[in-house]
């Protein structure tokens, strides 16, 4: 079994950045891949960025991508993710997810993930 949890998200203004973590826990030498998504009422979840564990090779979606970074800390069993100059449709609940399967791949997918941590609120105001 794999534990995340997700902190850091709060209010902020347009313009301003903030630092997501997630850490790992319980049996994390199985994981290989940890990816943040976001979601808002009413909408589906979508894949945010994603990093192997092993290779640490990254992967941002397009509507992030030159804003939010990804970046891992083996020794901590954690991955974090950079967000800058925010904007109002940033605003979602962000979720950690990590996916222990044979295949190590960087997938878009929630269902290519086994654990889910409970989100962590982040709110940009205009």
């Amino acid at each position: 079994q794999v534990h995340v949890v997700e902190s850091g998200g709060r209010l902020v203004q347009a313009g301003d950045s903030l630092t997501l973590s997630c850490a790992a826990s319980g049996r994390s030498v199985s994981i290989v891949t940890i990816a943040w998504f976001r979601q808002v009422p009413g909408k589906e979840r979508d894949f945010v960025a994603g990093i192997g564990w092993g290779d640490g090779s990254e992967y941002t979606a397009d509507s992030v991508k030159g804003r939010f970074t990804i970046s891992r800390d083996n020794t901590k069993n954690s991955v974090n993710l950079q967000m800058n100059s925010l904007k109002p449709e940033d605003t979602a609940v962000y979720y950690c997810a990590a996916r222990a399967r044979t295949l190590a791949v960087v997938t878009t997918g929630p269902a290519g993930y086994d654990y889910w941590g409970q989100g962590t609120q982040v709110t940009v105001s205009s």
